[in-house]
């Protein structure tokens, strides 16, 4: 009898095994809901305005966001191709920098997925802590000095714990699978419209734009070129971020048409926010109002008390609040593909490569909340936080563009559902040239834009070669075998996979 029951058992663990290892993600999404899942792009516009305008002015600020809006367009052009020729895998842009690069240096594939992940990430804390500053600002000023405690030179209060209770909850929203996040996320985006029509529309309808409230910032060495290049590093972060679609290409019905259209809508209804909102907001308040009230995004409570009326300008206020939880809600999505496309690539540790019965990454996700909540609790800055983590962010664009080169010149018989003319192949080299340096000038100058340090520099930095080293424990302890820092890839799908590019088992 004991035998028997352990044999019962030793078959339904089998069998239990064998079914989540069937768990796949799920093919439920239409282009629409990508461009939906997209619209997080004009919260991070929001969330990092008041920085922008405050060093470069008004019209500064509106050329550099135009810029690197225009960019993130074109680079999304490109990427439209490489999501399409891995329609099965997941992880995004980090995907293609993993694919490209390989054959030439496997350790490209973790540190850009890494790299990727935490410029995704932090978005959670960044806008949990605007979101507090914002709610504590408008309904509970009295409560705006209050410290509840201390760690070393954070002092935390009520916009702190604002912060948690949202990232809490947007991993829960998110964890029950891709429906419930993808509701909250037609819910905040409807939402979103509002502000968005106040802030672009109504100072020119009411009256309230003035050109003499923008000015040009922008000087000082190499003539402003440096500065530019700085805060052209720094937008990086939010004005490409509509490449978010792409993580989601295994989860679109038709691949091929859903994954195209959710890149290129999204990225053109960007391009148009973000020209359009920093000349609205900053021609009816000015860069000296922005700065007094609060570069971190407590001048938008004045701005639409202006714009609308303090009555409705509260009305529109939590509409505003509820599009940057949108932002929060893409950010844990985006972050645990990515984090999940690697573990089931073989890069990182396999147990981030799981679903749940959701069919949704939660352990991955889970990552996310734990190091948000630690950076609320230890980093005080919004703009150190973003510069630490836009290192990676950016190296990991650099990685994917030129991965998208490489893939055409390595694997020219691979199967491309949609293939770019060749005229995007001198395109990509001069994004991917720009990308680097922004990085190289953005990066090597934490204090050039106010905010970041070279402790700041060291952390970025840090959780690159954090990731060799998960890639290191992986191959060697838990896959047991060598690590190969050159892999031969296939030239077809239907080839072999590499060996050490083998998938890791659900369990």
């Amino acid at each position: 009898m004991v035998c028997n029951g352990g044999d019962n058992r030793r078959r339904r663990a089998v069998v239990a095994e064998a079914a989540i290892e069937e768990r796949q993600l799920l093919k439920s999404l239409r282009w629409y809901d990508g461009f939906v899942i997209a619209l997080c792009n004009p919260g991070f516009l929001i969330g990092s305005l008041g920085y922008s305008v405050g060093a470069l002015g008004g019209w500064g600020a509106m050329c550099l966001w135009g810029i690197s809006a225009t960019i993130g367009l074109l680079s999304n052009w490109v990427y439209s191709e490489t999501a399409a020729m891995f329609p099965e895998q997941s992880g995004g842009i980090s995907l293609y920098a993993h694919e490209g690069w390989r054959r030439y240096f496997s350790l490209i594939g973790p540190i850009a997925t890494f790299g990727y992940w935490i410029g995704w990430s932090v978005v959670l804390s960044i806008f949990g802590k605007l979101i507090g500053d914002l709610v504590v600002s408008k309904w509970f000023p009295g409560s705006a000095g209050d410290v509840y405690f201390s760690i070393g030179s954070n002092h935390l209060g009520l916009p702190h714990m604002i912060a948690i209770g949202l990232i809490v909850a947007v991993w829960v929203f998110n964890v029950l699978g891709v429906k419930p996040s993808l509701w909250l996320g037609y819910v905040t985006g409807a939402l979103l419209m509002v502000p968005l029509v106040v802030f672009m529309l109504v100072p020119f309808l009411s009256g309230d734009y003035h050109s003499s409230n923008m000015t040009w910032n922008i000087g000082g060495q190499w003539g402003g070129l440096r500065i530019a290049f700085v805060w052209l590093f720094l937008m990086c972060w939010s004005a490409y971020g509509i490449e978010v679609c792409a993580s989601f290409a295994p989860e679109y019905h038709d691949t091929k048409r859903d994954t195209a259209l959710a890149l290129r809508s999204a990225a053109s209804f960007s391009l148009l926010v973000y020209v359009i909102l920093p000349l609205g907001v900053t021609g009816t308040v000015g860069a000296d109002f922005i700065n007094k009230q609060g570069a971190e995004g407590q001048f938008f409570t004045g701005a639409l008390d202006k714009l609308v009326g303090s009555g409705f300008g509260g009305v529109v206020l939590v509409f505003l609040l509820l599009s940057l939880v949108l932002s929060m809600n893409s950010s844990t999505a985006d972050g645990g593909r990515a984090l999940y496309g690697i573990a089931r690539a073989g890069m990182t540790v396999k147990e981030l490569g799981v679903l749940n019965r959701f069919h949704v990454p939660a352990r991955a996700m889970t990552v996310d909340l734990l190091v948000n909540v630690a950076l609320v609790l230890f980093v005080s800055s919004n703009l150190a936080i973003l510069y630490m983590s836009n290192i990676g962010y950016v190296l990991a664009h650099v990685f994917a563009m030129t991965g998208f080169l490489l893939l055409r010149k390595d694997r020219p018989a691979w199967p491309r559902p949609i293939k770019v003319s060749s005229v995007w192949i001198p395109i990509a080299v001069v994004i991917a040239a720009s990308n680097l340096v922004f990085l190289v000038v953005g990066a090597g100058s934490p204090k050039l834009n106010g905010y970041g340090t070279w402790t700041d520099f060291g952390i970025g930095v840090g959780i690159l070669v954090g990731s060799v080293l998960l890639y290191i424990f992986r191959r060697v302890v838990q896959d047991k075998q060598p690590v190969h820092l050159r892999e031969e890839t296939p030239k077809l799908p239907s080839e072999p996979v590499a060996p050490a590019a083998a998938g890791v088992p659900v369990t």
